[in-house]
C-alpha cells in the first residue's frame, strides 16, 4: 500500500486550509466555506476528489483555485486531484467560518451578515435594506455604525463598497448571499 494512502481525511482537509481565496488572500477556502468535501477516491493510485462550490457561478476565480489545490495536495504527495465544481446548493456566506470572518475584519473588509436563504430563496436580510442604508455595515477599521453604502459594487462582485463617517476610510462589505 502506499504511503500516501494512510493519510487522513482531517490531514487533507489541515493542507486545504492553507490554500488561500486568490482575490482575498487572507481567507483559506475552507474558511470561506466553498470547500464542500474531500475524499479519497482510490488510495492504491494516490487519487483524491476536491469538491468545491464557488460563490457565484461566474467566479473569475474558480479555475485558479483549482489550480492551487491541485498544487497544494500534489505537493505532498497526492498524486491525482480531482477538483469537481459544485453549484448546488448555491454558496452562502452562512458557510464561512468565524475564523474566516475575522481574518476578513483583520483584513479591512466588513464580514457578511450571517442569515442564509430560505426555502423559498428569499433571504433573512432584506437586500434593499442594504441600498437604502437601513443595514448597518460597521466599520473594520474603528467599528464605528456610522457608514454609508458608495456602490453596490466594490473591488470584486461579491462586495460593496462602503465609508464609514467617523474614520471616513473606505471599505469593502462582503455582501450576504
Amino acid at each position: 500500500m502506499n504511503a500516501i494512502a494512510k493519510i487522513s481525511r482531517d490531514t487533507l482537509l489541515s493542507w486545504l486550509g492553507q490554500v488561500m481565496d486568490p482575490e482575498v488572500p487572507v481567507v483559506s477556502i475552507v474558511d470561506l466555506g466553498i470547500l464542500r468535501d474531500v475524499q479519497w477516491t482510490d488510495s492504491a493510485q494516490n487519487s483524491v476528489l476536491v469538491t468545491v462550490t464557488p460563490t457565484y457561478s461566474g467566479c473569475p476565480a474558480t479555475e485558479v483555485i483549482a489550480q492551487s489545490i491541485r498544487d497544494a495536495l500534489q505537493a505532498r504527495g497526492v498524486a491525482q486531484v480531482e477538483v469537481r465544481t459544485q453549484l448546488a446548493p448555491a454558496w452562502t456566506t452562512d458557510w464561512m467560518t468565524q475564523q474566516g470572518r475575522d481574518a476578513l475584519r483583520a483584513y479591512g473588509i466588513a464580514p457578511p451578515a450571517s442569515g442564509a436563504p430560505r426555502a423559498d430563496g428569499s433571504l433573512p436580510i432584506d437586500i434593499s435594506a442594504l441600498t437604502s442604508g437601513k443595514v448597518v455595515v460597521p466599520c473594520p477599521q474603528c467599528d464605528s455604525r456610522k457608514t454609508r453604502l458608495l456602490s453596490q459594487y466594490g473591488s470584486t462582485a461579491c462586495k460593496a463598497l462602503y465609508q464609514c463617517n467617523s474614520c471616513l476610510e473606505p471599505f469593502d462589505y462582503f455582501k450576504p448571499h
